[in-house]
């Protein structure tokens, strides 16, 4: 597929587009100025020579960079991985070119102490908010518990399945098979409005990384 990252010149975005381009898949690093996203596609072509993925495909592996709005014109999936901060801003930049597209949000709020749980004010989710915004989008949450740093890591496996939160079966499927793609387990977590519990969930994770001096914990769903 050809999948636009708006953000993707920060940590997560980055290093799922990179493994997504390992796996054959066509990456459009988005930002909000054209030659960063330029730059960081650059360096994400320079670094897939090193790939070993089990499902590297890199002779297909197709980069590029531009800014958002030209990156979601462009692409049939679009993942949105920017600061909460930014989520409003950026969405509105590329509103019409999300209509009827699948939007895959990996955006999760944290407050000024990381390590406790924050609730957005609107009482919804980062997710709910995007898909309010951006109602001719359909949105899916995921990814939102993967350490960053992981995802460049191509020395082990990540220990870590995929949390994925939407309301239509078919959408969450694609997200399942990209999470596949990137050496991940996928686990669907049913509708969007459980992205609440799930954004949370990254700031129990940052608060176990501080209190057990670990670089990533990740979650696991057993029985299934």
């Amino acid at each position: 597929m050809k999948i636009a990252i708006l953000g993707g010149t920060g940590d997560e975005g980055f290093g799922l587009g990179f493994r997504w381009a390992a796996a054959g898949h066509e990456i459009i690093v988005g930002s909000r100025l054209a030659e960063k996203g330029a730059k960081a596609a650059a360096d994400m072509q320079a670094r897939l020579p090193q790939a070993r993925l089990p499902q590297a495909r890199l002779p297909e592996a197709k980069v590029a960079g531009t800014d958002n709005l030209s990156a979601a014109q462009q692409a049939e999936v679009v993942v949105l991985s920017v600061p909460y901060a930014a989520q409003q801003a950026t969405l509105e930049t590329v509103k019409e070119a999300l209509v009827e597209k699948l939007l895959i949000t990996v955006v999760a709020p944290t407050g000024e102490k990381a390590a406790r749980v924050y609730r957005l004010p609107s009482g919804l989710s980062a997710a709910e908010e995007a898909q309010q915004q951006i109602p001719a989008a359909r949105v899916v949450a995921a990814f939102q518990n993967i350490g960053a740093h992981h995802l460049l890591n191509l020395d082990h496996e990540l220990d870590c399945d995929v949390l994925i939160c939407g309301e239509k079966k078919a959408d969450k499927d694609v997200v399942m098979a990209l999470c596949q793609d990137a050496g991940l387990r996928g686990a669907n977590a049913g509708a969007l409005q459980n992205a609440r519990a799930v954004e949370e969930l990254t700031a129990v994770l940052i608060a176990i990384n501080i209190i057990y001096k670990v670089p990533g914990a990740g979650i696991r769903i057993t029985g299934i």
